[in-house]
C-alpha cells in the first residue's frame, strides 16, 4: 500500500487528503479491507483499453467496498483511466457513468499519462466531501488514529500468537 499526503486548494481552503493507494492487489484483501474502515473518500479506477479492469471493479472491489466501508456516508468515485488511449477503447463512457449511477458514486474520465482531469478527480471528491457535515466533524480526527494504528501495526506486526493473552 501506498501512502500520500496531497495538499489541495478549494474554495480559498488549503486542504490536506491523506491517500493510501492500494493498487488493487487481491492478493492482500485481508489488509486492504482496513483501509475502507472510516475512509472520507474512495476513489475507483479501472483502464478503458482493459474490459477486465472494469469487470473486476464492478465483481470485486465494489462489492469490498461496501462490504468494508463503516462510513455510510463515505463519496465514492469511479475513475476511468487513459482516455489519452480513445482508438483502444474497450469500455465507453456510458457504462462507466452507469457503474457509478448504481454504486451512487461520481464519474469521471481522466489519463494520469497527459494529467487531463486528474486534478478534476481529487477536486471533486473534496468538493462532494464538504457538502457532508459529518465528514468535516470527524475529519483529521479519524484520520490521525487511523494513521497512528497502522504505523503501530507496520512497527510491531504481529500474527495473532504473541498477543493472545
Amino acid at each position: 500500500v501506498d501512502f500520500k499526503i496531497k495538499q489541495i486548494l478549494v474554495g480559498g481552503k488549503r486542504l490536506k487528503l491523506t491517500i493510501w493507494d492500494t493498487a488493487g492487489q487481491e492478493r492482500f484483501g485481508t489488509v486492504i479491507s482496513s483501509y475502507y474502515r472510516g475512509a472520507h473518500g474512495i476513489i475507483l479506477v479501472y483502464d478503458v483499453t482493459r474490459r477486465e479492469t472494469f469487470t473486476n471493479l464492478s465483481n470485486i472491489w465494489a462489492k469490498e467496498v461496501e462490504t468494508y466501508s463503516t462510513n455510510p456516508e463515505c463519496i465514492k468515485i469511479l475513475i476511468g483511466n487513459k482516455v489519452d488511449k480513445e482508438n483502444e477503447r474497450a469500455v465507453t463512457r456510458e457504462e462507466g457513468l452507469a457503474l457509478a449511477q448504481e454504486h451512487k458514486g461520481l464519474f469521471l474520465e481522466c489519463s494520469a499519462k497527459t494529467k487531463e482531469n486528474v486534478q478534476q478527480c481529487f477536486k471533486d471528491l473534496t468538493l462532494k466531501m464538504l457538502e457532508v457535515p459529518s465528514l468535516l466533524e470527524s475529519g483529521s480526527v479519524e484520520v490521525k488514529r487511523h494513521i497512528l494504528k497502522q504505523k503501530q501495526e507496520d512497527r510491531f506486526p504481529c500474527s495473532g500468537d504473541c498477543c493472545s493473552q
